[in-house]
Formats: C-alpha cells, sequence, structure tokens
C-alpha cells in the first residue's frame, strides 16, 4: 500500500506538532513494506506535488491540527484548487489532532471530515481524532517522543485494516468529557503546572515580560 499524506498545519515542518505526528505514524505504517510519501501544506512550493499525488494516487491521508473546532484556512485554500476526482475508488483518510484533551473537542471536526470526501467523488475511510497535542513542540525532544509514541501502533493498525476503525478511534481518542473527579484534580494542582509550562515556552521565544502583563490596561 502506498500512501500520500498531506500536513495540512500551517506552522513550518520543523515546528510542527503534526509533522513530529505524521513522522511516528509512518514508523508504524511502513513496517510492513508499506510506502509514505508525504507534503507540507506549509511550504507553498509544494502544493503542485502534492496536488499531483492526490490526483495519481488512490489513498488519501489528510494530518490536520485543529484549532477552535476549525481546519486549518490553508488546507481550506488548498481544497479549492482540488478537482473531483473523475474515477471512484479514492479513499480519504484523516488524522485530527488538537490540543485540547477531551475528544468531544474534536468531535465537530470529524463530522465535517465525514462529508468532505464526497464533495470530491471520493470515499470516506475514517478519522483518527486525538486531544492534548498542545506540547509536544515545547517540550524537550525525549518527553515529546513519548507523547505521540501511541501514534506509532495507530500506523500499524491502519496498515493492517487500511482503514481507521469506529471502535478503535474511540479507544484511542481518550475520555470523551473529563469526570469531575480530574476536574478538581486540575483546578488543584493542574492550572499551576500549565502556568509553568506556558512560561517555558514563553522565555523560549524569548519573551521577557509577565505573561499577565497589561502595557495597555488604563488604570
Amino acid at each position: 500500500m502506498h500512501l500520500v499524506i498531506i500536513n495540512a498545519s500551517p506552522r513550518v515542518e520543523a515546528k510542527s506538532n503534526t509533522a513530529r505526528i505524521i513522522r511516528t505514524f509512518i514508523r508504524g505504517f511502513e513496517e510492513g513494506g508499506n510506502t509514505t510519501e508525504v507534503w507540507h501544506l506549509s511550504d507553498k512550493k509544494q502544493w503542485t506535488g502534492a496536488k499531483e499525488a492526490y490526483e495519481k494516487n488512490k489513498d488519501i491521508l489528510f494530518a490536520i491540527p485543529l484549532y477552535v473546532e476549525n481546519v486549518p484556512g490553508i488546507m481550506l485554500e488548498f481544497l479549492e484548487t482540488l478537482q473531483p476526482k473523475k474515477e471512484s475508488g479514492t479513499k480519504l483518510s484523516f488524522l485530527l489532532q488538537g490540543g485540547f484533551a477531551e475528544a468531544s473537542q474534536l468531535r465537530c471536526g470529524e463530522a465535517y471530515l465525514e462529508l468532505l470526501p464526497s464533495y470530491f467523488n471520493c470515499e470516506y475511510n475514517g478519522t483518527l481524532i486525538k486531544g492534548d497535542n498542545f506540547a509536544p513542540a515545547w517540550v524537550p525532544e525525549d518527553l515529546a517522543e513519548k507523547m505521540v509514541a501511541p501514534y506509532e501502533k495507530m500506523g500499524r493498525l491502519f496498515a493492517e485494516k487500511g482503514t481507521f476503525s469506529k471502535e478503535e478511534v474511540n479507544e484511542f481518542a481518550g475520555p470523551e468529557y473529563f469526570p469531575e473527579k480530574e476536574i478538581r484534580k486540575y483546578n488543584r494542582t493542574g492550572k499551576k503546572i500549565q502556568k509553568l509550562l506556558f512560561r517555558y515556552m514563553a522565555k523560549k521565544n524569548g519573551c521577557k515580560r509577565p505573561l499577565d502583563d497589561r502595557p495597555y490596561q488604563v488604570e
């Protein structure tokens, strides 16, 4: 099986959580001799190649970061350059990831992607969803790799079955909603940890002012 993977993240490859997830997914997918080619929409020079790959191949996977229940504008712009397939048989699969940890936060995007293939005379082949993917781009390399490691198994399963089964997707997605106990735990300790993480990220990006700074506030 040859799989065309289109990274729909607007971030450059080196800074893209989606790109990291793709690399991990591919390790599992290619174990049995399958092949892949990856195109990054953040690089406009790759659009022609991505479009040609879509036109020539039957197995396409869009890997997408979800931004507050919306797919990136760069993906929609790319889709506008595509024409419906003249022949049936092309399968569109999706890998949808986001920063919000509850699976419920990705369901709206999943529902949109279920409808999308029909506009291109393609078959819908499932959507792998997973939240809590905000941190990998900001934490040390070994921790980032540990965070995305489960995608290797999902790549292996996709290679075996040729699709994302709903049962496996729901299990992989994690909790649909956090129970009250987890919410209380987060309010006690999680907020403090998150604040430390944001401070680390800000410092890493050269921020020299406090995160709660309000330079334009009128006293």
